[in-house]
């Protein structure tokens, strides 16, 4: 008789906490907690790990922001990037081409050079370019409208699938439970106290719980009276088929993820194509994941005006996905006052992947109790509230 798989195992009765969500935050809060000793620690996932936001992101990693707690958290990710290999040990594909982005009007040029003066005062070594310096970089881009650029060399992208499948491989050596297929129906509380969490497999008793739920946090909020302002917002994405000869020395493998900052067009390398993409301003919020043709006539109208090459080139693959919108689009990272021991991290905006590692040890310091490695009191959620929105100017 073989073994019953993992995902099918009966649920704990207890857990000292449960995560709710299996994407990047999830698994990286999940095994921090574990990596800090907290025993106990249970990620509910009601899909597949990676199976939401996170599968279908474009993969970047940066640490170029305009404000200092997007600045430290993209920073103190990149790092562990970097080093993942070695903690929590996993190949994630990284490729470090750096981020370039290129700026076509003078408010957008003196914001960005106001936002490298803030990155060079917090470590973050990034260049201010010419548009020929740009140009050189990322050679399919038409630049005769840049003023400036700016490119942080050790930006880059790797694939979101395998850091959620690293992050949960070490926080099970490390104790933590993790279970698919488990919906969260409700959150039970006592007196101002969280008691337990309902599940579509039975009844877990915990004191505690952290949303890092993506577009559907403001559902598991709502089940303990916190409001979490995240909205879903479709964002499409399309990979060409393989470059020819001529087209590979206008893209080449070195190609930074680059991005027009007027329309929000990106592009990088993926494997033998291009793989690209951008906001669309006629999307409205919904769970919608189909892919639809809506948005070409603006992406065709970004493609001419930045990348024009990139005409020529058929489309290998194309998907949709959610980005978790906030009224700010900043993220959200706090404990609520309504209930204790409610935490969150939810709500980046299209962010979340890149600042996985670090919001899993923020949460982490939360859980415990103790300083933070990043000072995050800015993105607590009833900022709104208080009318203390944050304002970031480097928004893909």
């Amino acid at each position: 008789m073989g073994t019953v798989p993992a995902t099918r195992a009966p649920l704990p009765d207890h857990a000292s906490v449960v995560v709710i969500g299996g994407g990047v935050i999830g698994t990286s809060i999940a095994f921090h907690l574990a990596e800090a000793g907290v025993r106990d620690v249970l990620l509910l996932e009601r899909g597949d790990l990676a199976g939401g936001s996170t599968s279908k992101a474009a993969g970047g990693v940066r640490a170029q922001f305009s404000d200092v707690v997007n600045i430290e958290l993209g920073a103190r990710s990149l790092l562990a990037f970097e080093q993942f290999a070695q903690h929590p040990g996993a190949e994630i594909d990284l490729h470090q081409v750096g981020y370039l982005f290129l700026h076509t009007d003078a408010a957008s040029a003196a914001a960005a050079e106001e936002a490298v003066r803030l990155q060079h005062s917090l470590g973050v070594a990034t260049q201010l370019l010419t548009a020929a310096q740009a140009r050189e970089l990322s050679p399919a881009a038409d630049v005769s409208d840049v003023l400036l650029a700016t490119f942080h060399p050790r930006d880059g992208y790797c694939s979101p699938e395998s850091v959620v499948l690293g992050y949960a491989s070490a926080a099970r050596r490390l104790g933590a439970t993790i279970r698919t297929g488990v919906e969260v129906l409700a959150i039970e509380s006592s007196g101002g106290h969280i008691t337990g969490v309902e599940t579509s497999a039975g009844m877990v008793r915990t004191s505690a719980v952290i949303c890092a739920a993506g577009a559907w946090s403001r559902a598991v909020g709502d089940m303990v009276g916190v409001d979490l302002p995240v909205d879903p917002l479709r964002r499409q994405i399309l990979v060409t088929e393989p470059l020819s000869e001529s087209l590979l020395a206008l893209f080449p493998a070195t190609t930074p993820l680059t991005i027009d900052v007027g329309s929000s067009f990106y592009l990088h390398r993926e494997g033998p194509g291009v793989l690209f993409g951008m906001s669309y301003q006629q999307e409205t919020h919904g769970f919608r994941t189909t892919y639809s043709e809506d948005w070409y006539p603006d992406l065709i109208e970004a493609i001419e005006r930045r990348c024009p090459s990139l005409l020529d080139v058929g489309v290998a693959h194309r998907w949709a996905g959610l980005y978790e919108d906030t009224p700010d689009h900043n993220a959200l990272i706090g404990e609520a006052t309504e209930v204790g021991r409610f935490l969150y991290a939810t709500g980046f905006s299209g962010h979340g992947f890149l600042m996985g590692p670090a919001v899993g040890e923020v949460v982490r310091d939360l859980w415990l109790e103790r300083e933070s490695i990043v000072d995050v009191h800015t993105l607590d959620a009833r900022r709104f509230a208080e009318g203390n929105a944050l304002i970031e100017h480097h928004i893909v």
